[in-house]
C-alpha cells in the first residue's frame, strides 16, 4: 500500500491562509485528524484527494500528483463525506454506484454487473432502481461508503462519518469501517472517535500542534480543550 506524502504544503482562499507549511508522511493502517471547526482538517482530506491542489508544496500518492490525475487517484484514494447529499448526483442507487466505475473505464454492461452484484452480496438487489430520495440520511451514508468500496482505493478518507447519524447506524458504520483492509484517515472533532487510531494528528489553526500515538496526542488536546473551554471569553476563535 502507498504511503501518503504531504510536504510543505500551503493553502489559501483568497488571500487567507487556511494551512501552513503541512509536512507529514502517512503509512499508518488507522490514522485520526484532530482538531476544532476552522482547524484545516477538512481542507487537508480535500488536499490528499486532489479535489483541490495546494497553493504551494505538494502531495504526492507514491508517484501521483493527486490534483492532476483525477482518474488514477480513484484506485488509490476514496472519500466520504459528513454530508452524503454533498456526494451523491445521481436520482437512482444503481446510477450512482455505477459512475466511479464508469470514470475508472468500465464499461456500462461491466459497471451495472459490478453494482448488481455488490448490492446483492450486501442483501440490498432491490435497492438497484430505488430513488436515492427515498433513502435515510444512514443509509445514504452507507450507499456512499458502497460507492467507494466498489472502485476499491488503498485509502479511504473520512470526514466526521458519524456527526449526522444515530446511534445504531453509527455502531454498524463502525463495525463495517473496521473490518475494512483499507488504509482509513478520519478526521473529527471528537476524540473519541479517532480513539482507536494508530496515530493522531492534531491541527491547529493550519499547523500541526502534536502528531504520535493516540492517547499522548488525545490527552494534549483534551487538555487544551479543557482549558480554552473554561475561559468564557473567545478571543481564541478566529471564524
Amino acid at each position: 500500500m502507498n504511503g501518503i506524502s504531504v510536504q510543505d504544503v500551503a493553502y489559501a482562499v483568497a488571500g487567507k491562509p487556511i494551512l501552513h507549511g503541512i509536512s507529514l508522511h502517512l503509512n499508518e493502517a488507522r490514522i485520526g485528524i484532530i482538531g476544532r471547526n476552522g482547524s484545516g482538517k477538512t481542507t487537508l482530506l480535500r488536499l490528499i484527494a486532489g479535489l483541490i491542489a495546494p497553493s504551494s508544496g505538494q502531495v504526492r500518492l507514491g508517484d501521483m500528483d493527486p490534483a492532476q490525475d483525477r482518474r488514477g487517484v480513484l484506485s488509490r484514494i476514496g472519500i466520504l463525506f459528513q454530508n452524503p447529499d454533498h456526494q451523491i448526483i445521481f436520482p437512482t442507487v444503481e446510477e450512482e454506484l455505477a459512475f466511479g466505475l464508469r470514470q475508472m473505464g468500465l464499461s456500462t454492461a461491466e459497471a451495472t454487473a459490478r453494482v448488481q452484484a455488490a448490492l446483492s452480496a450486501e442483501g440490498r438487489a432491490d435497492w438497484a432502481a430505488r430513488s436515492v430520495q427515498t433513502l435515510s440520511q444512514g443509509q445514504r451514508q452507507y450507499l456512499c461508503l458502497l460507492s467507494v468500496l466498489l472502485m476499491a482505493p488503498e485509502t479511504i478518507l473520512l470526514d466526521e462519518p458519524f456527526a449526522a447519524l444515530d446511534l445504531p447506524m453509527q455502531m454498524r458504520l463502525t463495525r463495517r469501517l473496521a473490518a475494512l483492509p483499507q488504509r482509513l484517515v478520519v478526521i473529527s472533532h471528537d476524540p473519541d472517535a479517532v480513539a482507536a487510531c494508530d496515530r493522531v494528528i492534531w491541527l491547529e489553526a493550519g499547523r500541526v500542534a502534536r502528531d504520535g500515538a493516540a492517547a499522548e496526542v488525545l490527552a494534549a488536546f483534551r487538555a487544551e480543550m479543557a482549558r480554552l473551554g473554561a475561559d468564557d471569553a473567545d478571543a481564541d476563535l478566529t471564524g
